[in-house]
């Protein structure tokens, strides 16, 4: 079994980062910034879930839900990995999400 602690905790401060940041920073980018993260945990997880199955898009729910879907996505990936390397790599997606969208 891996320990996610990094993984999670990594995501949960881009998510307080999200939620306190001001509506323009969202709408400068940061918000699509963090869709496209959670979009990718979560087609990581569906792949380790089922390999051979084509994943789902997560929907666009808008700039204040943000920060939801990137918790959510990354809690359903952390119940998947079983590999550090994996989860290394999942870490340094986060920071260099956070670090684009500038919060």
């Amino acid at each position: 079994m891996v320990d996610t602690t990094p993984l999670t905790r990594a995501v949960d401060h881009f998510a307080d980062r999200l939620r306190a940041a001001p509506q323009s920073r969202l709408q400068r980018g940061a918000a699509s910034e963090a869709l496209e993260l959670a979009r990718e945990l979560s087609r990581r997880a569906q792949l380790v879930e089922d390999p051979g199955a084509e994943p789902r898009v997560m929907p666009d729910a808008g700039m204040f839900a943000a920060a939801d879907q990137i918790t959510v996505a990354v809690h359903d990936l952390a119940l998947v990995l079983d590999d550090e390397g994996q989860l290394a790599a999942a870490v340094e997606l986060v920071a260099e999400a956070q670090q684009r969208a500038g919060v």
